[in-house]
């Protein structure tokens, strides 16, 4: 089993930014992609970014330019950098590894309110 532990969420306001981080232990092994998803409310859960072990990101379309999404693997630890938030970002934002290709894990989610 694969624990994770996210921080980092909050309200901000738009065109704000923010950094989330999400930290694995447990049978830590084997992990490869690790992401972040998000999920409005009445809507899906929908990946905005993924890493894989080697360092290669995917991002979604709609936060192409605007995320950074960067792990560190001594650490355990992914991390997403959302810069120039809207409102329509407001979601609960979770945390996703994949273990040997074959298991999802995810975070408990972290709260991301944009408003004035």
């Amino acid at each position: 089993q694969v624990q994770l532990v996210e921080s980092g969420g909050g309200v901000v306001q738009p065109g704000g930014s923010l950094r989330l981080s999400c930290a694995a232990s447990g049978s830590i092994f084997g992990i490869n992609a690790m992401g972040w998803y998000r999920q409005a409310p009445g809507k899906e859960r929908d990946l905005v970014a993924a890493i894989t072990s080697g360092g290669r990101p995917t991002y979604a379309d709609s936060v192409k330019g605007r995320c950074t999404i960067s792990r560190d693997n001594a650490k355990n630890t992914v991390y997403l950098q959302i810069n120039s938030l809207k409102p329509e970002n407001t979601a609960v934002y979770y945390c996703n590894v994949v273990q040997y290709g074959t298991f999802w894990y995810w975070g408990q989610g972290t709260q991301i309110t944009v408003s004035s």
